[in-house]
């Protein structure tokens, strides 16, 4: 298949672009910055790009503050739902009218909004999103299932937060803490649910190959408490620093049986104990 990744030069836009043409895909990188060894059309939220000889279109591009998602719209929040509602709905619009018959948004647990403790986020938990990031999210959403028909396949992937290196030089979500820990600096306790990129992408490729691709599917793998991470962390570096305490909450664990009857199967703990040994 040949295969479009908006926001391509972006974080997650390298996790995907790389593992899709691992699994034979025809790239095309719709990214404001060019991709090595990708075919490239320079594009921006809001464009509607000529996608011409293109069978999917994975919509990976979010405009936000650098480094944040919630929060990510800084001093300009209507600035941040016209791009990232009206400039995803444009794409939306422009890939079904010329033909294009599936695509992948990437969506986020925050259209799920706080729940009681123990609740269990699934795919038909009723969304109600609390977040400026989470609204604009679920937005999108609706607007793109509102399409689907006998010939656009639209699937939304509820995603939660993704670790991993993308870039060659090895940049990782997890950088900055990791140089706080061990420069010293007290931490706050987190806890918090991941993925690994590689796995997302996994995801990603069950969909594009099955007959009948979901519309809505959670993608989630662990419960991770930041004082567990920076434990195996100063383990294996042997880094001597006072861990922060363990956190007195624990967020809603999100289910993933839909990507799972299409045979998923996430890393686990021992992905992220790979990727730390990587480091």
């Amino acid at each position: 298949m040949k295969i479009a990744v908006t926001g391509a030069s972006g974080y997650l836009g390298h996790f995907v672009m790389n593992g899709l043409k691992r699994a034979g895909h025809d790239v095309l990188a719709l990214s404001r910055q060019p991709c090595a060894s990708h075919d490239h059309v320079e594009y921006q939220l809001g464009d509607a790009p000529d996608m011409a000889g293109v069978d999917a279109v994975v919509h990976c591009a979010f405009s936000h503050v650098p480094g944040k998602y919630r929060g990510g719209e800084g001093d300009d929040p209507e600035g941040f739902r016209m791009l990232n509602v009206d400039g995803s709905i444009t794409l939306f619009k422009a890939a079904k009218a010329q033909g294009i018959s599936r695509l992948i948004f990437l969506s986020s647990r925050a259209v799920y909004g706080t729940h009681p403790n123990g609740v269990t986020l699934a795919e038909h938990t009723p969304c109600a999103p609390d977040t400026l990031y989470g609204q604009v999210k679920w937005e999108a959403e609706v607007a793109l299932l509102a399409l689907a028909d006998a010939g656009f396949h639209p699937t939304t992937l509820r995603a939660t937060g993704i670790y991993g290196a993308a870039y060659p030089q090895g940049w990782h979500k997890w950088r900055g803490l990791f140089e706080e820990f061990e420069q010293g600096a007290e931490l706050p306790p987190r806890q918090g649910t991941e993925v690994h990129g590689e796995d997302f992408v996994d995801a990603v490729n069950l969909i594009l190959g099955a007959a009948k691709p979901p519309q809505i599917a959670n993608v989630s793998d662990i419960l991770l408490d930041r004082r567990d991470l920076l434990a195996e962390y100063a383990a294996l570096r042997g880094a001597n620093r006072p861990l922060p305490n363990a956190a007195a909450s624990t967020p809603n664990v999100m289910t993933c049986d839909v990507l799972k009857k299409l045979g998923w199967r996430p890393g686990g703990r021992d992905r992220l104990t790979a990727f730390l040994q990587s480091l």
